[in-house]
């Protein structure tokens, strides 16, 4: 008689039916022989895929999820919502203004956070393994798209960061992160088995790609994506001499980028003392801590910000924390804090249960990423880092950072599905006894 042993997949086939098992029948691999005694014991109970409706849509059934991807999925669409809700209090007294219209930004921000589910979904749905065999591809055309932006690009703030395609707004900054994420976790899982050539043609173009971001300027992506690279280098256990050697190359690349440029300089000397010119180049901060120090304990209340009706500058994106911190104080803030820290333990405990070294990897990166730039956008609003452009991830207007934010959620919790060894590749062996 055939018999199937389980190799990564939760399907069975006993006596010509496929069924599917209760979890608390399931059988790991390594452990996955079915005898003939149990075949009755499993096809007394069996559930038929297209019982659920839901199952067509998921890689695995719902009840066999773990723990930690329906939590962090529960969390990223709260996270969503809520970003919706902060999105319109900031945005629409602005909006009815300038736009007439009070759900001007809402309408497009609903539009483009449906896109970016789908893209949520696809990462999901898709084996890493192909993701990865895209990663340098992704990363080299986003090299391009930056490129681009410093010759034809459109310029604000004193920044070239977007093309202009028709009635779109590209930023290949923020649409970069997700492949390199996952190029360096390819890159850096495989570090002491690729030969010298790889290695340096990789170090190469990630060098490139951040003298190009800072070429823009735009210092605070190339610093986050700066941090992401060498903290996914120390988690695949690269030596420290190395690690160090590079940071000590980091830091002095981003102070000569603050000496050469004019307007990253000013922004640096607003930060370290913005009431010496606080009509002038430290207005955004200066109005941005007077919002968070209006919000007190308890907050202002849902939409009765003041500082919102045109005192605090783009407060739909860089500077949104602080409408929020002023609407909901500081026990919203102390709440927004607790719940970046169950998302980075989330992630963390995504990496440990990872079965390979490159979903580790990248579990370690989508965290640091997500996590981090929030934190980063906290710390400007907040006066503890020099006012920069980067958008709080799920919450700030706009469709680039919503669509690379959502697609590295996805491949976190892809990582959390494939560490139960049901998917990723593996397929049904038969055995023949």
């Amino acid at each position: 008689m055939a018999k199937w042993q389980l190799s990564g997949s939760i399907g069975k086939e006993i006596y010509g039916t496929t069924t599917l098992l209760d979890s608390s029948s399931l059988i790991r691999p390594n452990d996955c022989r079915i005898k003939d005694g149990q075949a009755n014991k499993f096809a007394a109970r069996p559930r038929q895929y297209n019982q659920n409706f839901w199952h067509k849509f998921l890689p695995i059934p719902w009840e066999l999820w773990p723990a930690e991807a329906r939590l962090l999925l529960a969390l990223i669409g709260f996270w969503s919502i809520c970003g919706l809700f902060i999105l319109g209090s900031s945005s629409w007294w602005v909006a009815s203004r300038e736009m007439g219209d009070g759900a001007y930004y809402i309408k497009r921000q609903m539009i483009w956070l449906l896109a970016s589910w789908s893209l949520l979904y696809l990462a999901i749905s898709t084996n890493i393994r192909k993701w990865l065999k895209f990663a340098g591809a992704g990363v080299f055309i986003g090299c391009i798209l930056i490129g681009a932006t410093i010759i034809a690009g459109s310029t604000l703030n004193g920044a070239s960061r977007w093309l202009i395609i028709g009635p779109l707004q590209i930023q290949p900054s923020e649409l970069i992160k997700p492949f390199i994420v996952l190029q360096a976790s390819n890159l850096f899982s495989h570090w002491k088995k690729i030969n010298n050539d790889q290695k340096f043609f990789w170090l190469i173009i990630f060098s490139s790609l951040l003298l190009l971001i800072l070429k823009q300027p735009n210092l605070s992506t190339a610093a986050l994506i700066g941090i992401l690279l060498w903290l996914i280098a120390l988690a695949a256990g690269l030596r420290y001499r190395s690690l160090i050697g590079t940071a000590i190359a980091g830091i002095s690349l981003g102070s000569t980028s603050i000496l050469l440029n004019e307007y990253q300089r000013l922004r640096v000397i607003s930060f370290l003392n913005p009431w010496d010119d606080p009509q002038g180049s430290g207005y955004q901060l200066v109005q941005s801590l007077l919002a968070i120090g209006s919000g007190g304990w308890l907050g202002e209340g849902f939409g009765l910000s003041t500082q919102k009706l045109q005192y605090l500058p783009i407060q739909s994106t860089d500077f949104i924390y602080a409408v929020f911190a002023e609407e909901f104080g500081f026990a919203g803030s102390l709440m927004l804090l607790l719940f970046l820290i169950l998302f980075s333990f989330l992630g963390l405990r995504v990496a440990i249960r990872c079965q390979s070294k490159q979903a580790k990897l990248i579990a370690i990166g989508c965290s640091t990423i997500l996590v981090g730039q929030a934190i980063m956008n906290i710390a400007v609003a907040s006066g503890v880092m020099p006012t920069t452009g980067l958008p709080l991830p799920l919450v700030s207007y706009g469709g680039n950072s919503l669509l690379a934010s959502l697609l590295i959620s996805g491949l976190l919790i892809r990582c959390s599905l494939e560490s139960t060894g049901l998917i990723g590749g593996l397929e049904l062996r038969k055995r023949k006894y």
